[in-house]
């Protein structure tokens, strides 16, 4: 009876000692089988994005757009504010929209108070003025945040220097642009003292237009 019960005892011990084996050769997500860490890791690379479709944002009415909408346009993001010195190119912002448009352009503008306080404006009060004084008609989204701590996710992707290296790093001050291509990629970012109409990023925008998309 004594050696039946020893001999219970040792199977028992051993089965132990494998299934803790099994345990550390699971660290870090690099066993054999399937553990939580590498799903993990696996589910995070899939959720980021790569391109902007990937993005959905309120409207200036408050109403969620997702930007897979604009997949075949070419686009131009602009970060803009109403009492800024720069806030005049909201006139050029709109000959261009209105030049291009036909053509295949769409800009969308994103209102944003980052810096010295030149957007602090409720959604009603930012689309008044950009109605009334400049006669906006191209999308303007609702207010949200293009760098630090609370930088919305939509420009941590434009500004993520890993994903962009050439075009990527923080924004400097309202009225940057970045210009997307019709596969939802940045092409070409511009400062905010390139105004509308340069002739260079029209130029930009004209051969972006021109361009195909990939075939899928």
């Amino acid at each position: 009876m004594k050696k039946l019960i020893y001999g219970i005892f040792v199977v028992i011990l051993a089965a132990g000692v494998s299934s803790l084996s099994v345990a550390g050769s699971c660290s870090g997500g690099n066993c054999g089988v399937s553990c939580g860490g590498g799903d993990k890791k696996q589910a995070d690379q899939l959720e980021k994005p790569e391109t902007i479709y990937d993005f959905t944002l309120k409207d200036i009415e408050g109403k969620a757009v997702s930007l897979s909408q604009y997949k075949g346009k070419v686009l131009l993001v602009v970060n803009v504010a109403s009492k800024c010195g720069y806030t005049p190119q909201y006139a050029g912002l709109e000959k261009l929209y209105k030049d291009f448009k036909g053509k295949g352009l769409e800009i969308v503008a994103f209102p944003a108070n980052n810096f010295m306080n030149q957007e602090p404006g409720t959604s009603a009060e930012i689309k008044q003025f950009c109605t009334e004084k400049y006669g906006v008609t191209f999308p303007v989204f609702e207010k949200i945040s293009v760098k630090g701590k609370d930088i919305h996710p939509l420009y941590k992707w434009l500004t993520d220097k890993e994903i962009h290296p050439e075009y990527g790093g923080e924004i400097t001050w309202n009225f940057n642009k970045f210009l997307i291509s019709k596969e939802g990629k940045i092409i070409n970012r511009f400062d905010s003292k390139i105004k509308p109409e340069d002739p260079n990023l029209v130029m930009m925008i004209e051969a972006a237009l021109r361009e195909k998309p990939a075939e899928k």
